[in-house]
């Protein structure tokens, strides 16, 4: 189970999502200097003065969570490749999703914020998702050239 390096790529996957749930995503800095506009797994927040406004996202918490347990399940499926194989293509779908949601809220909702000419900056939390996306992409490459090897032995027999 451990010596294969799809493992390997599926737990980077769910440390890649913890990180994406603790670390910020994106940040964008207002006409003012004490303004900013903050996203995480958990909210959208736009500091305007001493107003802050607040917009709880949990479906994209929920997401990364799922993200996370769903490579975690993989991995202790090691004996069947194609449910490993089924759990990376719904990763993918749900990774898709990931982005789908943080670049709307970075380059639609947060343009509308301060300066519309700077896009913000992505943070640690974003590029672990990028992350996660190309481990993903990885650890099903390796489960299909596994699943491949073990039919071409059986036909040997």
């Amino acid at each position: 189970m451990i010596q294969r390096i799809q493992t390997i790529f599926l737990f980077l996957i769910a440390v890649a999502m913890g990180l994406a749930l603790s670390n910020p995503i994106w940040e964008k800095a207002g006409a003012k200097s004490p303004e900013m506009a903050h996203l995480t797994a958990l909210r959208y927040t736009q500091q305007q003065g001493v107003t802050t406004f607040e917009t709880p996202i949990w479906y994209l918490g929920l997401l990364i969570g799922l993200v996370c347990l769903s490579s975690l399940y993989a991995i202790s499926q090691y004996k069947n490749r194609l449910t490993q194989t089924a759990m990376c293509a719904t990763n993918a779908l749900m990774l898709t999703a990931i982005m789908g949601i943080v670049l709307y809220r970075t380059l639609y909702v947060g343009k509308e914020y301060g300066n519309i000419a700077d896009q913000g900056t992505f943070l640690p939390g974003f590029y672990a998702i990028v992350t996660a996306l190309v481990l993903n992409a990885l650890a099903n490459r390796f489960i299909r050239k596994d699943e491949k090897l073990v039919r071409g032995s059986d036909r040997l027999r």
